[in-house]
């Protein structure tokens, strides 16, 4: 009994923990292990930053979480070689505080009962032990990996007659592919997601502010079981449209003009990234409609092209060939010059996912299709982003359940 009550304390404030296994974490870390040759691993986890923390809450760093699945703050991952006379992963965990649990409830310590089972690791110590056990593996490997400057700058100075080199890339080639437990996850942010940019159409309307959609959107997914948003909202209306990365959301709307909302879930660890443009109170207008169907045209382009063995790079160059063939601007010149950003990028963890950029396409691989024209001179800004699944066949739409044609798009509408 006080076993399980301990696992439903600690599985209450770790999302993911009921979805993903600790057997699948494992597997992670057994196929990081192997890549590892002469050297070890130390990754640090996040730790709890006390009053910065009020804002947003505590969330664990995303590479710590995809080797851990942990998340309390303070940890410690060492990884080293397949060895068959000793652990293989150590986690190391702060000792426990029982006056500090008062403000931030009951955390696991390294002396805990069934701190293994709880954990999924052979081997858990306390992370006042953490350089000594780090002192006793360099008498076996060469070199040492971490991500992160500040990490690596750390790891030089306990050891600096050590090389310590980044694991960046070598963690993103396991990211980039997705286990049916992370797609499971990534669909329920996308679901969620799409939940709220319904609701948003159904509101948004002249003389609305940027910020009261914003807030519907997020009200929506908060309520579907969502810990937080993905990124900051981008609601953006009028010439607002046309900024890439607008977050203000402060500006009151009007009947004609365009708006974009890209705006994404995330729920359990696992992030969902769409967007969406509509007209405010009205249909597209005739040049409205063009753009808009200009930019859906190169989003179908794209999806069409993606298939395992393909470079994602290649991918912003089919967009920008679509639409410098398709439409012009009032100078008669091609539009091309107004795609100003990359189509594509992978999704999961973070919504702008770990990603070796030397690796061509494969199956598993979540990435967004974003398209774009922003056009200042017209207060013109229309994106429409979507995720897809690489697949062996191609690509599988997992956000389509979200209207993109223009017609339907009005007809959601009531237009």
């Amino acid at each position: 009994m006080r076993f399980v009550c301990l696992l439903c304390a600690l599985l209450a404030v770790q999302p993911g923990r009921a979805a993903i296994s600790l057997d699948e974490y494992r597997a992670r870390r057994s196929a990081l292990s192997k890549e590892l040759h002469d050297s070890v691993l130390v990754l640090f986890g996040n730790t709890d930053k006390g009053e910065d923390n009020i804002r947003t809450g505590f969330f664990q760093d995303a590479n710590f979480y995809y080797l851990t699945g942990w998340q309390e703050p303070g940890a410690i991952l060492i990884v080293t070689p397949p060895q068959s006379d000793k652990a293989s992963s150590i986690l190391f965990l702060p000792p426990r505080h029982p006056d500090q649990e008062r403000w931030t409830g009951r955390k696991l310590g390294p002396d805990d009962p069934d701190v293994s089972q709880l954990t999924g690791f052979d081997t858990v110590l306390p992370t006042p032990e953490f350089e000594g056990e780090l002192h006793k593996q360099l008498d076996d490997y060469s070199t040492i990996y971490s991500v992160g400057k500040q990490s690596m700058a750390q790891l030089q100075a306990l050891a600096p007659l050590r090389d310590v080199a980044d694991a960046a890339s070598m963690i993103a080639r396991l990211r980039m592919h997705k286990s049916p437990a992370e797609l499971a996850l990534i669909q329920k942010s996308i679901d969620a997601t799409l939940d709220a940019h319904r609701a948003a159409w159904k509101r948004a309307g002249p003389g609305l502010y940027e910020y009261q959609v914003a807030a519907t959107m997020t009200d929506v997914y908060f309520n579907d079981g969502c810990q937080r948003s993905a990124y900051e909202p981008i609601v953006g209306s009028g010439a607002n449209s046309t900024i890439l990365h607008y977050s203000r959301n402060s500006r009151r709307m009007d009947r004609g003009e365009l708006l974009l909302m890209d705006v994404g879930a995330e729920c359990d660890g696992y992030a969902a990234d769409i967007t969406r443009t509509i007209p405010v109170g009205a249909p597209f207008t005739k040049r409205q409609r063009e753009i808009y169907d200009i930019v859906l045209g190169a989003q179908n382009a794209v999806i069409a092209a993606i298939k395992p063995g393909v470079m994602l790079r290649e991918l912003t160059g089919i967009a920008r060939e679509y639409i410098n063939t398709h439409g012009k601007d009032l100078h008669g010149e091609p539009l091309g010059k107004y795609f100003i950003h990359g189509v594509s990028h992978h999704v999961g963890l973070d919504v702008h996912d770990a990603t070796d950029f030397t690796q061509p396409l494969a199956e598993d691989e979540v990435i967004t299709v974003e398209p774009g024209i922003y056009i200042p001179e017209e207060n013109i800004g229309i994106r429409i982003e979507d995720m897809v699944l690489v697949n062996k066949d191609g690509a599988k739409l997992l956000s389509g359940a979200l209207p993109r044609d223009a017609n339907e798009v009005e007809r959601a509408l009531g237009r």
